[in-house]
């Protein structure tokens, strides 16, 4: 074991990594506080400073979403064929800019218009600097998204703190900082980092796309990992909602944010290396995914604890709902990093844009569906059916990976072809 193995340190893995991976996992950072600055405080700016309906509101939410969601492919089929160091620096430029239109725009029109922009962005940069990674990496990919994640987390965390501080001036301030963020992170992408020799395209764009989805091991793979996002999007939809049942205390959800986001920096790190030395790939990959179902049994006591109980249930409530979270992020932290490492796996350096691309499409898609059901699910009863869906969600998705490493149909890491 080398010396760096032996300190699985964050930093010190990061300095151990390609300059163009340090640049885009600091890259990672301020586009997470950029856009975590923003984004908590947006629906608060439409309907309290502009005075929008929430009818409009949530159409300029679910706008910005869909524009990201619903581009992803077209983001990683661009990274392919333009090089993924123009489409970062091109969403960097178009987040920035879509930013500064919340800050002055007013109309509907605009606020649409800025929406799209910004969704755009996360569509191109998202997939484009994975595939960097991926290709810039090729041996320690795994190591390298996870300290990706842990800079990733540390801007998720820092974002809402800045902008609550910028919030007593006033939103356009936010949103001017946030602009400002993403603008001089353009300049740095610019600067700084390296581009990638992009091979001619060997067809069109469509057909690239149909040679992805005749990619049976790749496709079975996506739909097997379809609970792990569903899941993850849990932390903004039912720990909230379960938080508010509980107290009314605010502070109650953001000890759920800080507990999660400190145990993630203090541990990704450590938790990759444990499972890279000891377990394959799928192994590693199936125990995140059915931890991160089993985090909802511990949520199941929660849902029968009244809003004029005790202190003391409230208490222990409030723990069972702190512990499943964390476990929840226990079995993101395992799983992730592997996972960004198979998906290149499945082809070779010309496509692993568009392969990221579909696989976050596909992703999202399966995210709102999931979001959809658990959220009707909650407000069922006690909103244990929703616990449920939950826990079989995670199951499932585990017993899937399972299934496909047992017949060998996971991608070989050993064997990536740059």
């Amino acid at each position: 074991m080398t010396e760096l193995a032996s300190k699985p340190r964050t930093f010190a893995l990061l300095r151990s990594l390609p300059r163009s991976v340090q640049l885009l996992v600091l890259n990672q950072y301020g586009v997470n506080t950029g856009f975590y600055m923003l984004v908590p405080y947006l629906s608060m700016h439409l309907t309290g400073n502009l005075g929008l309906s929430l009818a409009i509101t949530g159409l300029v939410l679910g706008v910005r979403t869909l524009s990201q969601q619903g581009l992803f492919l077209i983001g990683g089929t661009a990274a392919d064929r333009l090089g993924p160091h123009r489409v970062i620096i091109a969403g960097c430029a178009l987040r920035s800019v879509g930013f500064a239109v919340f800050a002055f725009g007013t109309s509907v029109p605009l606020l649409l218009l800025a929406s799209i922009l910004s969704g755009l962005a996360g569509a191109l940069f998202n997939p484009a600097v994975r595939s960097y990674i991926a290709v810039a990496e090729p041996t320690r990919r795994a190591e390298a998204f996870a300290v990706f994640n842990v800079f990733a987390q540390a801007g998720a965390l820092s974002g809402p703190l800045i902008g609550s501080a910028l919030l007593a001036v006033d939103f356009r301030t936010i949103a001017i900082a946030a602009a400002v963020i993403f603008a001089a992170l353009t300049l740095a992408q610019l600067r700084f980092l390296p581009a990638h020799t992009v091979e001619p395209a060997e067809t069109t764009v469509l057909r690239g796309w149909g040679a992805v989805l005749a990619n049976r091991r790749f496709v079975l793979f996506t739909l097997a990992m379809l609970g792990m996002f569903a899941l993850q999007t849990q932390m903004y939809l039912v720990y909230p909602v379960l938080a508010g049942r509980i107290t009314d205390w605010g502070g109650a959800v953001a000890v759920l944010f800080v507990s999660t986001t400190v145990f993630s920096l203090l541990f990704q790190v450590r938790l990759t290396r444990w499972f890279d030395a000891r377990t394959s790939r799928g192994s590693a990959i199936t125990t995140g995914l059915a931890l991160m179902g089993g985090a909802f049994v511990a949520v199941l006591p929660v849902l029968w604890t009244d809003p004029g109980s005790e202190l003391w249930q409230v208490v222990l409530a409030l723990a069972a709902l702190v512990l499943s979270a964390l476990v929840l992020e226990s079995g993101i932290m395992i799983a992730q990093p592997f996972v960004m490492e198979l998906i290149p796996a499945y082809g070779d350096s010309r496509i692993s844009g568009t392969l990221f691309g579909m696989f976050y499409l596909v992703s999202g898609i399966a995210a709102a569906g999931g979001n959809a059901l658990i959220g009707y699910g909650i407000d069922l009863g006690n909103g244990w059916p929703g616990a449920l869906v939950c826990i079989a969600l995670g199951l499932g998705s585990a017993a899937g990976v399972w299934l496909l490493q047992r017949r060998g149909l996971l991608a070989d890491t050993a064997g990536v072809r740059a």
